[in-house]
Formats: C-alpha cells, structure tokens, sequence
C-alpha cells in the first residue's frame, strides 16, 4: 500500500454514500475486520476499472458525464442570467452635475 498517492475529491449523491456505508457495515461483519469506507469505495473503483469495456460500465459512465455537463450548463445560464439582472453597482453611468 505504499505506492505513490493521489488526494481525489469526490462529490457523491447522498443515497450512494449510504448505500457504500451499508456495504462497508456487511464487510465488517462477513470479514470480522474493520472495513471503511475509503476501502469500499478504493475496491468498488478498482473492480470497476476492470470492467472497462462492459457496455452497461460504458452507459454508466455516459449517463454520469451526461449528469455532469448538464449540470454545468445550467450553472453557467443561471450565472448568466443572474448577472444580466443585477449589474455590479459602479458600472452605471454617474450623471454629472
């Protein structure tokens, strides 16, 4: 476990957070060895990475990439949108006197 490391932030969904809880939980029993959370997700990661050419492991990752610009796009119209409603205030015009 020694090899050269990485820190990785990941942003999951609530329920799948819970749901790779759950399976630590049943690992620890089944194992009798304390199981976390970071080992669930390292081994759900590698497993998965294995399965590389699996079309329903390709529709996954599509769906998600998906999910992602989605969400992106709508940040960027709602940004948009935002500032064409609230100008910064000093960038009007004064009126001079």
């Amino acid at each position: 476990m020694n090899e050269d490391r990485t820190r990785v932030l990941l942003i999951l969904s609530r329920n799948l957070l819970d749901q790779a809880r759950v399976l630590a939980g049943k690992a620890t029993i089944a194992l009798k060895l304390p199981v976390s959370l970071q080992i669930v997700l390292r081994a759900l990661l590698e497993e998965g990475l294995k399965r590389d050419g699996h079309p329903a492991f390709l529709a996954r990752i599509g769906s998600q990439a998906q999910a992602v610009r989605d969400t992106r796009i709508m940040a960027r119209r709602t940004r948009a949108l935002g500032t064409r409603a609230n100008p910064r205030p000093g960038n009007s015009r004064r009126r001079r006197a």
